[in-house]
């Protein structure tokens, strides 16, 4: 469904998702409307296909396909919103879910933890704190006889 305010999904400054590799479905949400739930289809589902979208890279695909592998079916990453009486408010925020979930799978790694030696005053500080706690405890135990 492309409109005119809204060419896209913008995920980063130099990705968008197009409208129309964006695919809508409407039905009857469960959650609050009073005597509306029952005719107005208010629940939204947002499907996007991620393994054949045409706007991202090889690398970019990889990684999403990589790291979203649990919520993909088939590729297809589906999203849905019902939490809002309004079917806007629910397409707003099943587009900001998607929006979130796919920025948060194209954020680059973090860089791998270099192991480090622990110093010679810390090694020797944690053994004076281990000793000292020993003098404690030994203090706790009644005398031998």
């Amino acid at each position: 469904m492309p409109a005119a305010h809204r060419p896209g999904l913008r995920i980063a400054p130099g990705l968008t998702i197009p409208e129309s590799e964006l695919s809508w479905r409407f039905s009857r949400s469960s959650g609050p409307g009073g005597q509306g739930v029952n005719t107005a289809d208010s629940r939204v589902e947002l499907a996007w296909d991620a393994a054949g979208s045409k706007v991202l890279s090889v690398v970019q695909r990889d990684r999403i396909l990589d790291r979203l592998s649990g919520r993909l079916v088939d590729g297809v990453l589906t999203v849905t919103a019902s939490e809002h009486r309004a079917q806007l408010r629910n397409r707003d925020a099943a587009r900001d879910r998607l929006a979130s979930l796919v920025t948060d799978a194209l954020r680059p790694p973090s860089p791998t933890r270099r192991p480090t030696k622990a110093t010679r005053g810390s090694a020797e500080q944690r053994l004076k704190a281990k000793k000292r706690r020993t003098g404690i405890k030994e203090l706790r135990k009644p005398p031998i006889e």
